[in-house]
């Protein structure tokens, strides 16, 4: 940079800025603004860097520009004279920490008007003490107004969160306790049927006999037989039959339980040959019992299992015990949150998930990317109306990683597609969503990992495409 000259009181009332100062005003800005010439590709101003002096372009083209993922971004490149940058909102010098929201960069040779933030900001707020007060209102105004906005969607998405779980849970519960229920009066059978058994008239080796059919049967019990109706009644028939003919009771109820277990008339047979006619009656009865002792405590089992699954996706989608900052596997974020929203996916939703599985962890916040994962998918079936393809895929993108989440609905019209991200834009019904949940998910993605998030779309496709990238990105 040259040595600084000053600008006079004519030649500033030239510029749109100053053109309705007074001579006192004028004066002032003559004597504490530099001329500044900055040669092409001199950096003005780097965005992060204390915000020290507010530029105003005499002459040359500039440009303007924003760190997005490790690369700059430009936003504006121009040669109007008067335009300004630098410490824009020097206003508020005193209210918060100013720092350059953008790098300016010289494209040709160019001078610009230089004036320090900090004193700029004194005179600035002694001539217009109203303005300031309302341009400190608004900035401070709007600031709380995205906080508490903000605030209020992650409590709408913790109250949908606790909604969703607690209606995933309650099955599994329920389904616990009704086996529980039903286990006590299995096992009370057991124990009369046992005692008719052993009554003393029970010939040698004969409970030995049974005991060893027991264990074999129970050996046996796995997953129900994937039957059709029609064929589920025809083994019906034939066992409640068999046992009618053996003179059992309530044989059509053993029927339903023996066939729901996988057994046949070939066992029943093995049975009637280990115990006497008279016997035969107490002895199936009692191994219907423990066929259905067996059955619902692997219900109670599964049941556990499930609650047990829906914790753990629980944890990981709000990451409790885990570092801030970490290497996080992308697909168990993914897979925890389709849990977590099972309950909002309808049977006429298909999910397909298209994962690649030696994509590496990326180092990230991954609560907080949890809280975009749900934002992209809650649009997705919002999309589709509960009918169609919600795919899930990742995939290595170069230096970065690639989680898609598309959805076979209508799309999203072109002319929409530029404002998706806008705070507060929503196509939803009044009442229906805040607006926010793209831009909640956007500056997650963009500004807190240095990565990319965009929509791809037309009809029956839509894509909204995260990158992280797969490296720390360097200190600047």
């Amino acid at each position: 940079m040259s040595t600084p000259t000053r600008l006079g009181p004519d030649v500033l009332r030239e510029l749109f800025l100053f053109e309705d100062l007074d001579a006192d005003q004028l004066a002032w800005v003559s004597a504490n603004g530099d001329v500044v010439d900055c040669a092409a590709g001199t950096e003005v101003s780097v965005e992060g860097q204390p915000a020290e002096c507010f530029f105003v372009l005499l002459e040359g083209t500039m440009t303007m520009s924003r760190r997005v993922g490790g690369s700059d971004v430009e936003t504006v490149r121009t040669d109007s004279r008067g335009v300004y940058s630098g410490a824009v909102q020097f206003y508020m010098q005193d209210r918060i920490r100013q720092v350059y929201p953008a790098t300016v960069r010289a494209v040709t040779d160019c001078r610009f008007l230089a004036l320090p933030a900090g004193p700029f900001a004194e005179v600035f707020q002694r001539w217009y003490p109203m303005a300031v007060h309302l341009l400190e209102g608004l900035f401070v105004g709007t600031k709380n107004t995205n906080e508490v906005l903000g605030q209020r969607e992650r409590l709408l998405a913790l109250g949908k969160l606790t909604a969703g779980l607690t209606h995933e849970l309650n099955n599994p519960a329920a389904a616990a306790a009704r086996a529980t229920a039903a286990l006590r009066e299995r096992i009370a059978g057991m124990r009369t049927k046992l005692a008719k058994l052993s009554d003393g008239h029970v010939p040698a080796g004969m409970l030995t006999a049974l005991t060893a059919l027991q264990e074999d049967f129970v050996a046996r019990i796995g997953p129900a037989p994937e039957l059709g109706a029609l064929e589920r009644a025809d083994r019906e028939d034939e066992l409640g039959e068999w046992l009618e003919d053996h003179d059992v009771d309530r044989a059509w109820d053993l029927a339903g339980v023996f066939v729901a277990a996988g057994l046949g008339p070939d066992d029943l047979e093995r049975v009637a040959a280990a115990v006497t006619p008279s016997s035969l009656p107490a002895a199936l009865q009692w191994l219907s019992y423990t066929v259905e002792t067996e059955t619902l405590v692997a219900e109670i089992g599964e049941s556990t299992a499930r609650i047990s699954a829906l914790v753990d996706a629980a944890k990981q989608y709000s990451q409790i015990d885990r570092t801030p900052h970490q290497a996080a596997e992308l697909h168990v974020g993914l897979d925890a949150t389709l849990t977590m929203m099972s309950g909002k996916i309808g049977p006429g939703v298909t999910v397909v998930k298209e994962y690649d599985r030696s994509l590496p962890a990326v180092p990230a916040y991954a609560g907080e990317l949890n809280q975009v994962w749900p934002n992209l998918i809650h649009n997705a079936l919002d999309a589709m109306g509960g009918t169609g393809t919600l795919t899930l895929r990742t995939a290595l993108d170069g230096d970065r990683a690639l989680v898609e989440i598309g959805d076979t609905g209508p799309g999203i019209p072109e002319e929409l597609r530029r404002r998706v991200f806008e705070p507060f834009f929503t196509t939803k019904p009044v009442g229906q969503g805040t607006g926010l949940g793209l831009d909640v998910s956007w500056r997650i993605v963009v500004t807190r990992h240095g990565g990319d998030l965009r929509v791809q779309s037309r009809p029956g496709d839509t894509r909204f495409q995260v990158r992280l990238p797969l490296e720390e990105p360097a200190a600047r």
